[in-house]
């Protein structure tokens, strides 16, 4: 009995880290598709770009208390010079949302 319930709990923590690894990947992906090119692959965006599109990187205390929401919202409506990211599904934009509070 013991060794099929650490069994269960072992596959359960297995599914469980495969779909985070998945949203993760899915986040990373499309903010190096859409998003990277503007606010640079680590979510620090080059001099030239900070610069002439205001934009801040993720390590700003400003950024950092973004919410997922937030995030999502600007990427969907856009915000200052940063048009409305077009192309996305809802839940695409909710995992680059995701991903970009995890950049550092």
């Amino acid at each position: 009995m013991t060794k099929c319930f650490r069994s269960h709990v072992t596959l359960g923590a297995a599914l469980l880290l495969a779909g985070a690894m998945s949203f993760a990947q899915d986040g990373a992906a499309t903010y190096k598709a859409k998003c990277a090119m503007c606010h640079g692959p680590a979510g620090t965006p080059s001099a030239g770009m900070q610069k002439a599109m205001g934009i801040k990187p993720v390590s700003d205390p400003s950024m950092r208390t973004l919410t997922e929401s937030q995030i999502a919202a600007t990427v969907k409506n856009g915000q200052g010079k940063m048009k409305p990211v077009t192309g996305l599904t809802d839940a695409q934009v909710k995992d680059v949302a995701a991903y970009f509070k995890t950049l550092k």
